[in-house]
């Protein structure tokens, strides 16, 4: 049996998953989406994820026409039809069907939803225990006041500029700042940095986007008796950092050892990284919700 997606009420063949070339979502970056985690059949904080997914709807004036259980039964059913138990589901909702204008009145008043479940693809293990190098992008993230990062929204063209940076380096991730210098964020990451025992990301205020992991990592942090807090920060505070690590649906929390060709601490993953580590694995077993 091949993939199947849940297109507008239905399943289909991945082949047969088609939207009109007049949605919004295509012709403007107008809809909203989330990238999830299954392990072992357990949706990992699944709600957490329907939750962000409406807030940014709702951010943008999108009417969802199902109920937060009814997409998360959705979810549920995707993985279920395609008997995956380990996987990286993607969840859209776009404007919809509309004319050649930005106007989202002019759109039919029914959103496109879609939901894709396949194999997770990780980083090499390698990374995970020797470390990313990363660099700064020299293209800065949007102003909030422009675009809040809070709304995970589908004009990502901001993070994918930074993204091409990074691939012309030969490396996997890098850092986004703010017009004025400060710490946001990576392209598809959050960042944190570990000085004298105190674990530190930025605000989300600054530009960063409110992750599940990272709020999963903080929690798992302070139960551990970790010092952890939201700060600003410059470069010079992840040079002059002892260690660095990124977190994400899809990387979970994974050691940063060299950033611009410069070494952060030891140049190896440190001691609070390799707590968190395992302690976080923990928490992907028991909390969200189980496909039965």
């Amino acid at each position: 049996m091949g993939m199947k997606i849940y297109l507008n009420g239905s399943f289909v063949d991945a082949k047969d998953a088609n939207i009109s070339v007049f949605d919004h979502g295509l012709l403007y970056g107008d809809g909203v989406f989330e990238g999830i985690r299954s392990y072992s059949g357990l949706v990992f904080k699944l709600k957490e994820h329907i939750d962000r997914l409406y807030v940014s709807a709702e951010a943008i004036r999108l009417k969802i026409p199902l109920t937060h259980k009814e997409m998360i039964g959705l979810v549920v059913k995707t993985l279920k039809v395609n008997k995956l138990k380990d996987a990286y589901i993607r969840l859209v909702v776009t404007r919809g069907e509309g004319d050649l204008g930005l106007d989202p009145r002019k759109c039919h008043g029914k959103p496109s939803i879609f939901i894709i479940a396949d194999k997770i693809t990780l980083y090499p293990k390698d990374f995970y225990k020797n470390g990313l190098d990363i660099i700064t992008a020299k293209t800065r993230r949007n102003l909030p006041q422009a675009l809040d990062p809070r709304i995970k929204s589908l004009n990502y063209l901001n993070n994918i500029l930074a993204k091409i940076e990074a691939t012309d380096a030969g490396v996997q991730e890098a850092i986004m700042l703010t017009h004025d210098g400060f710490v946001t964020e990576c392209t598809g990451d959050n960042i944190f940095i570990v000085k004298r025992k105190t674990l530190m990301t930025p605000p989300v205020v600054v530009g960063a986007l409110e992750g599940i992991t990272r709020s999963a990592v903080m929690t798992i942090a302070r139960r551990l008796r970790v010092q952890c807090k939201e700060k600003r920060l410059t470069l010079l505070d992840l040079y002059d950092a002892d260690e660095c690590f990124l977190t994400g649906t899809a990387a979970e929390i994974i050691p940063v050892v060299a950033i611009d060709r410069k070494a952060i601490g030891t140049g190896k993953p440190g001691p609070v990284t390799q707590l968190l580590l395992p302690e976080f694995k923990k928490i992907t077993t028991v909390e969200g919700i189980k496909v039965e």
